[in-house]
């Protein structure tokens, strides 16, 4: 067996270990991807269930920010590398950032971004877990194609704003998750609506992911508002106290 069968059975072994891989995505930069798949993994890890959070943007990493966790660093063990759990649910994070000194950029070209998340998917010790949330990178370039080659999904939830040219990028995520064979489950629609606090008035901003929702036959799992109280708890690393639940009757 060769050094890449070797991997493929490693990470087929630990994949095996986790009930559900939900990707995140959207093809489009700037959507909030990251805060809508921290969002979800504290909506799952409320309901009591086990849940791992790989941060898979290795040239923009934000979940450690998130969760108020940038200065922790993974532990090794004889499993391989110990994801950092969050403070308040446990959930079991990895990213590039828990590797690197602050401020420094990761400067790789997609073959090595390839590589390295190989072996995060096989050296990471997930160990048993209801749901594993991987947060992707912006387009439809290395990491999606490796994550959807590699990781036997359980579908793909698309991040996308009611603005029409968001829509037409995010159009191309679905069609590359549909072409590699990987569900796409709905789409969450973020900075959807802005509600005044003073006058209660409601601003939409466009119909850009109702109308591709439409088009592909997907549900719109959830409209998340443009608010400051969201940013204030995402920029402090406490989305975990952030009591608004979007996901709310809904398990992927």
């Amino acid at each position: 067996m060769d050094n890449a069968d070797e991997l493929e059975a490693i990470i087929n072994s630990k994949m095996k270990q986790i009930k559900r891989k939900i990707a995140v995505m959207s093809g489009k930069g700037g959507v909030g991807k990251s805060t809508v798949a921290a969002l979800l993994a504290v909506h799952l890890a409320k309901k009591g269930y086990l849940v791992g959070l790989l941060d898979a943007d290795f040239l923009g990493p934000s979940i450690p920010k998130l969760f108020g966790l940038e200065r922790r660093k993974p532990l090794s063990s004889i499993d391989g590398i110990d994801p950092v759990l969050s403070t308040k649910y446990a959930i079991r994070i990895m990213s590039i950032q828990f590797m690197t000194p602050e401020g420094v950029a990761v400067i790789w070209r997609g073959p090595m971004i390839s590589k390295v998340l190989r072996d995060y998917l096989a050296h990471v010790s997930w160990g048993r877990l209801d749901y594993l949330i991987i947060d992707m990178p912006p387009g439809t370039g290395d990491v999606p194609i490796t994550v959807m080659q590699e990781v036997p999904l359980d579908g793909v939830i698309m991040v996308a704003t009611p603005h029409d040219l968001t829509a037409s990028i995010v159009e191309r995520a679905i069609n590359m998750a549909r072409t590699m064979n990987s569900e796409v489950i709905g789409i969450v629609e973020n900075m959807s609506y802005f509600k005044c606090p003073d006058c209660g008035r409601i601003a939409k901003f466009g119909k850009g992911a109702d109308l591709l929702a439409k088009k592909y036959g997907l549900e719109i799992i959830a409209k998340i508002p443009l608010e400051e109280k969201l940013s204030v708890f995402c920029d402090s690393g406490l989305i975990e106290e952030y009591d608004e639940d979007y996901f709310e009757g809904y398990l992927p």
